[in-house]
């Protein structure tokens, strides 16, 4: 079976909230924007260049399957983001306003990494491995 992931849902207290923090301050771009007749807005955004988008999905929102009554902003482990240099990345963002859960990147024994959450709780870390290498397969 040959697959692509291409598609995260992320769950946010304000749709048009989130798609400012993650346009504006993490410098994704917009990849879809939305509302069928009768439906519900559907906004994605994503890295410049992938395929990956995180669906930016408004909490309380009801779906046709009745599968988002208990998903919850801030529920779900950090999606990580490979970065070429952490700590430029940490200080571009931090410029941007993006709130780190640290004063400065993790020096770690696998890398460089830290930890920002958007203004619903989600979180992301960016990490710079040692070499590129080490993470190709």
């Amino acid at each position: 079976m040959k697959t692509k992931i291409t598609q995260f849902t992320l769950v946010v207290k304000n749709q048009q909230a989130a798609l400012d923090f993650y346009t504006k301050k993490v410098g994704f771009e917009k990849k879809t924007d939305v509302t069928p007749p009768g439906s519900y807005r559907w906004v994605t955004v994503g890295p410049q260049g992938q395929d990956l988008e995180l669906a930016l999905f408004e909490a309380g929102t009801i779906d046709p399957n009745g599968w988002s009554a208990n998903w919850r902003p801030g529920n779900n482990p950090p999606i990580v983001m490979w970065v070429d240099d952490c700590r430029s990345t940490f200080d571009e963002l931090k410029s941007r306003g993006v709130s780190f859960k640290q004063d400065k990147p993790d020096e770690l024994a696998w890398g460089i990494s830290a930890t920002f959450s958007d203004p619903d709780g989600n979180l992301f870390s960016i990490n710079q491995p040692p070499n590129a290498s080490a993470w190709q397969k």
